[in-house]
């Protein structure tokens, strides 16, 4: 077996279960590649102290490899889907963060977690992902062009509202006076959209979400849509320029920019433990529901 580690930073006390983490996998002599970056952070902090005999990295990676580590929180596993891409390699979430909803393997949980992992006992929660186009073409957009979780639309450099024209299968549908416009899947339904008023989708949800930011149009309200939806945009602002993110990626674009938007052709498999469904995530993560005035004294 052949797996790829990767993390962005280096979190408080992370030597303690990166080390568990190679352990295990050395028990069972699995092959390990260390994203380079990642390598480098390592060997800085003195994370590791025992002795392996070589160190391999990776910068792309190929369809030899049979799964994918991510440590850090959320934000690390949607820098991995940068580097799994259409590749279909299932990536496991090891949370060395906070809230960590994607991310969902705990830090205390490595040791007795990856032996059943490496023994294929998890299940595969398949994930959609946006595409964006434009015209005219973006070098800027021409690399890496998906997105898991959203693509957002805002404003750069005023504090004026942007307008942004909305089609539906080339139906109009409105234009959209505000601060800016998520376009989420159902995995980013729960962050920055939900921040902003969004419905949270349940992963496996054909679904697509438009949420605006902060519109001054009071009746523009979050709308779902289905994920086979073709969106297009186009923007008008007082600065002549916009931004774009694609989950964490950001991008200026001229005001002057058609945007296309639709599902992309892939899919990105995220290892899910059997007891950590959606369900029990939402509840326990975002204490869905919760209200103190129920809970006994």
């Amino acid at each position: 077996m052949k797996v790829a580690i990767y993390g962005q930073f280096y979190h408080e006390n992370s030597e303690k279960y990166v080390q568990q983490l190679l352990d295990a996998l050395e028990k069972k002599n699995i092959e390990v590649f260390i994203e380079e970056n990642f390598l480098e952070i390592i060997r800085e902090n003195e994370v590791i102290k025992k002795e392996y005999n070589q160190f391999k990295t990776f910068k792309n990676l190929d369809c030899s490899y049979d799964l994918f580590f991510s440590i850090g929180g959320d934000g690390t596993i949607l820098k991995s889907v940068y580097y799994v891409k259409d590749l279909d390699i299932p990536i496991v979430g090891i949370n060395t963060g906070r809230l960590g909803f994607l991310a969902t393997i705990q830090k205390e949980e490595i040791s007795q977690t990856i032996s059943s992992i490496l023994q294929k006992n998890y299940t595969i929660s398949k994930r959609e992902l946006l595409t964006i186009a434009t015209t005219p073409k973006t070098n800027s957009l021409s690399d890496v062009n998906f997105a898991l979780n959203e693509i957002t639309i805002s404003r750069k450099n005023t504090t004026s509202m942007i307008t942004i024209k909305t089609w539906l299968d080339d139906k109009y549908l409105t234009a959209y006076w505000a601060d800016g416009l998520i376009i989420t899947t159902p995995t980013g339904s729960t962050g920055y959209s939900l921040s902003c008023g969004g419905p949270v989708i349940t992963p496996e949800t054909n679904a697509l979400a438009l949420t605006p930011i902060a519109p001054h149009n009071l009746n523009a309200r979050p709308l779902v849509i289905p994920n086979k939806t073709k969106i297009k945009l186009e923007v008008s602002t007082r600065a002549g320029e916009f931004l774009v993110s694609l989950d964490s990626r950001l991008t200026t674009l001229d005001e002057n920019t058609s945007i296309y938007i639709e599902k992309a052709p892939f899919t990105i498999d995220l290892v899910s433990l059997n007891e950590d469904s959606f369900i029990p995530t939402l509840r326990q993560k975002l204490l869905w529901g919760e209200d103190k005035r129920n809970q006994k004294q």
